[in-house]
């Protein structure tokens, strides 16, 4: 050991630091390349979809048929075509490249002699020809042309998800909830309590007229109430409630055929015509309607014969756009009855199930604009038989409902109605008037600004509703 000198074991030492240091830093290195990567799980929140449409819940949906002639059974759904696949576009391989054929070699040019003396003169020499050597000539291949893309076709419109026309009566109990304060509280309370007094009964009475149900329909019901108590032992709430319900349905008279006559006949397509005053929302049920119809499986074709307002054309396109439906429009201010004539007649010959006419609205006051009505379906039963004539009534009207809707049955001979605007400002009675008054049934009712805020009229899911 004392013969290590000192530079040697300098030497060891710095040697022993250097390998500390490679040690240290080889090892953050490997710490720094260890990178997970599997992604760090994150928790997904589902939220559900809030229920707004209550407890309630309707029998069916819409019920369609043949208009003047036998019920024919639904046609079958069109499927939607399939397209083809597209065809791939065709590879264009490279030709191979001509390699021209290497040039050859010109002959070494001769040397020149040195200089001599001078001699004599002697005959030249022949002079010495070579053949040129000809390289084969290369044809060229022909160009080809490029294949031109072909051209992006138009994106078509998105078409709306139109929902199932199943159990639409669905939020009908939300819609009512003044009605059901108006009506279903107060007489189950009245009811409820047994034998009812002359004052009690007059009170059942204020109620029903307060609910729009009018004078004669709320004697007949309260009658009816009286006999039917006088004969069965109601002395419960659950009683009153179930006679009160029975007699109210039967009011509503649920043998009437309620069904849209929507149905093509063996050489035209069925006909509707809406018709109504301003503002009860023609054009938008007319609008809904065609939804139902194409969610049904129906090539549909609106007829915008709405020609004094000048936004309805264009709103009908709208929705006619959403669904998929053809419109056919007239200029600003042209004859209705001629742009129903035209829809009816591009309807034959393009082969669709149903064409919806849009009217202009008008004021049943009006005797002009009501014989101008007549002429319309007059001008349309050249080309075709109009099948249903339907009626809209805005539901918070009242009394001035029934007055329309009486001229508008002389003009026209309404088959059914629709009531709009049926939800918590309306009292709901109007239903048992109009179809008292006018013995034609309710067959739509409108339950608020939804695209599919349309329902089909069921007499026992309304009183339920009505009640409560």
């Amino acid at each position: 050991m004392g013969g290590v000198t000192t530079g040697a074991w300098i030497a060891i030492a710095a040697a022993l630091a250097v390998l500390l240091v490679v040690l240290v830093v080889g090892s953050l290195l490997y710490r720094r390349r260890r990178i997970s990567l599997k992604a760090p799980d994150t928790p997904q929140v589902t939220t559900a979809e809030k229920d707004r449409s209550g407890s309630y819940r309707a029998d069916g949906g819409f019920n369609f048929s043949q208009g003047s002639t036998a019920t024919a059974p639904p046609r079958e759904v069109v499927p939607e075509p399939v397209l083809p696949e597209p065809v791939p576009e065709p590879t264009i391989t490279p030709e191979p490249e001509v390699v021209a054929p290497p040039e050859p070699e010109k002959a070494p040019a001769p040397e020149k002699a040195p200089e001599k003396e001078p001699q004599k003169p002697t005959a030249p020499p022949e002079p010495v020809t070579y053949e040129p050597v000809v390289s084969p000539e290369v044809e060229p291949e022909p160009e080809v042309a490029p294949t031109p893309e072909p051209e992006p076709a138009p994106a078509a419109p998105a078409l709306d998800v139109i929902a199932p026309t199943e159990g639409r009566l669905d939020r009908l109990r939300g819609r009512l909830s003044r009605s059901q304060s108006a009506v279903g509280k107060s007489l189950l309370g009245l009811l409820g309590g047994g034998d009812l007094d002359e004052d009690s009964w007059e009170e059942v009475e204020d109620t029903l007229l307060i609910a729009d149900l009018g004078s004669a329909t709320t004697t007949k019901i309260v009658t009816s109430l009286r006999e039917q108590m006088a004969s069965r032992s109601v002395r419960t709430e659950a009683d009153a409630r179930a006679l009160l319900r029975e007699v109210l349905v039967s009011e509503l008279r649920p043998e009437l055929d309620r069904s849209i006559r929507a149905l093509p006949h063996d050489d035209h397509p069925a006909v509707l015509l809406v018709v109504g005053v301003n503002g009860t929302g023609k054009t938008t049920t007319t609008g809904k309607l065609a939804r139902v119809l194409v969610a049904d499986g129906r090539r549909v074709l609106l007829g915008a014969a709405d020609t004094f307002r000048a936004a309805a054309a264009d709103q009908l396109q709208t929705w006619a756009e959403r669904v998929g439906a053809e419109v056919v429009r007239g200029k600003e201010a042209a004859d209705p009855a001629a742009v129903a004539f035209d829809a009816v007649a591009k309807g034959i010959d393009n082969g669709v199930d149903v064409v919806l006419i849009d009217t202009a609205g008008r004021l049943h006051t009006k005797t002009g604009l009501m014989d101008e009505l007549g002429k319309v379906k007059r001008v349309i039963e050249k080309k075709a038989s109009v099948d249903d004539v339907l009626l809209v009534l805005d539901a918070t009207i009242g009394q001035n409902g029934l007055a329309q809707a009486r001229v508008f049955a002389e003009v026209v001979d309404i088959t059914g109605v629709v009531l709009t605007k049926l939800d918590g400002t309306a009292k709901g009675g109007i239903v048992f008037q109009v179809q008292h008054e006018l013995g034609v049934p309710v067959k739509l009712v409108g339950l608020g600004e939804g695209a599919d805020d349309l329902a089909p009229f069921e007499p026992g899911a309304f009183v339920d509703a009505l009640l409560g």
